[in-house]
């Protein structure tokens, strides 16, 4: 298909990128001058370094290995982690807000950040040691490594209690076998941060470094989904892993499960972020269209839809504000993240098919981000635990009955 020339690209499309962000009820001031600085700092390295290629790579299903530099210097791997290990020592709005902004550009690039921080820091920073969070957090904050993270196995994907990935003590290492799937950042991703049974049938985090004998990653091809983030195996065939490995403070689902809620609180941020693109397209493109001697935004049914659009988005902004509040001082809830995460995918998959009838034809195209969106949004709304899984997950906490049993 040919070398995409980055430069090339950025240079040719610069400027095309207009997004201005909604807010009707005046979120921002609501947000710290530190916030907004940041968010649109963010933002202007996604206008100048990302919009301007995020389409060519997504076409011909390639990550944009040059941006992982620029996201380390923006602060996106690991904001809400301390400084005295290299991160950002931010709070999780701002957190939100980063991954809002890189989600507005393409969700695969949202995970890939999402992943590195939540999936891969955090876990090493809650969990592990203080050798392993000196050796790997400071160099994970500025990408100059990569991580990602394996739970989902090919037979146990909403059920990870069922997996068979397994550890065994062999005195002076451990023996790793088994496999993952569906694992963002695996093709290219230099540490693992990876779940798997020890002989007593206990969940454990490991950590597996790039070049472990026996430890590959095969590129999962042809998806019509988060195109421009790369996706992959991770397959264990006795795979010795130092002791000094794993990670000495937890045991059980618990620590899976604790950081995919941090990685969907991200989600839950990041996919407004999509929404609002779609939307602010949406409403541009309304304007500009002309039909019957008038631009489509003064027909009634075009106006119902921008209308319904912008509602949906400020619900969803709220929600991710008084979300940031509750993480920032400790109280977010499992089941006040899933409300969030599933709320916010599911009116932005609505507000994409929306915007791409409003589009009519044109939103097939890749002139517009509208369609990346939407076939990037049915990757959001099945990953971090499925729209049906966090329907449940809310049912038990509102009636105290476990429907998974």
């Amino acid at each position: 298909m040919g070398t995409i020339n980055f430069e090339e690209l950025k240079d040719r499309n610069f400027g095309k990128d207009r997004y201005v962000q909604p807010d009707f009820y005046n979120i921002d001031e609501l947000l710290s001058e530190e916030h907004i600085l940041i968010r649109n700092s963010v933002r202007d390295w996604v206008k100048r370094e990302l919009s301007p290629v995020i389409e060519e790579y997504a076409q011909k299903a390639e990550f944009p290995h040059q941006i992982i530099k620029g996201l380390g210097e923006i602060g996106a791997f690991g904001p809400q982690l301390p400084a005295e290990y290299g991160c950002g020592g931010m709070d999780y709005t701002t957190y939100g807000l980063i991954m809002q902004e890189l989600e507005r550009c393409d969700s695969g690039i949202r995970s890939t950040a999402s992943v590195q921080g939540s999936l891969v820091m955090y876990p090493i920073y809650k969990f592990g040691s203080e050798e392993q969070k000196h050796k790997y957090l400071p160099k994970l904050a500025k990408g100059e490594l990569m991580g990602c993270f394996g739970l989902t196995e090919p037979d146990h994907g909403s059920n990870p209690g069922g997996m068979t990935t397994n550890i065994k003590d062999m005195g002076d290492h451990y023996l790793l076998n088994g496999a993952k799937m569906w694992i963002s950042n695996a093709p290219f991703a230099d540490i693992a941060v990876v779940w798997a049974k020890n002989e007593e049938g206990k969940v454990r985090g490991i950590i597996v470094e790039r070049g472990y004998e026996g430890f590959t990653t095969p590129e999962t091809h042809g998806k019509w989904s988060l195109r421009a983030s790369a996706t992959g195996e991770l397959v264990f065939d006795n795979v010795k892993v130092p002791k000094e490995n794993l990670l000495p403070h937890v045991e059980g689902l618990k620590g899976p499960l604790t950081c995919l809620n941090s990685a969907r609180y991200g989600i839950s941020w990041g996919a407004v972020g999509a929404a609002m693109d779609c939307y602010d397209s949406a409403l541009q493109y309304a304007k500009q269209r002309n039909q019957f001697g008038r631009p489509i935004a003064g027909f009634q049914l075009q106006q119902k839809k921008l209308a319904e659009m912008l509602t949906e988005i400020t619900k969803a902004q709220l929600v991710c504000w008084r979300l940031g509040n509750l993480m920032n001082n400790g109280k977010a809830t499992p089941a006040q993240i899933s409300l969030a995460k599933r709320n916010n995918v599911e009116i932005a998959l609505d507000i994409a098919r929306e915007a791409r009838q409003i589009h009519g034809a044109m939103g097939i195209t890749g002139e517009y981000s509208i369609m990346r969106h939407m076939m990037n949004l049915e990757s959001v709304v099945t990953y971090e635990g499925t729209h049906d899984v966090h329907l449940l997950i809310l049912g038990m906490e509102i009636t105290g009955e476990n429907a998974f049993v």
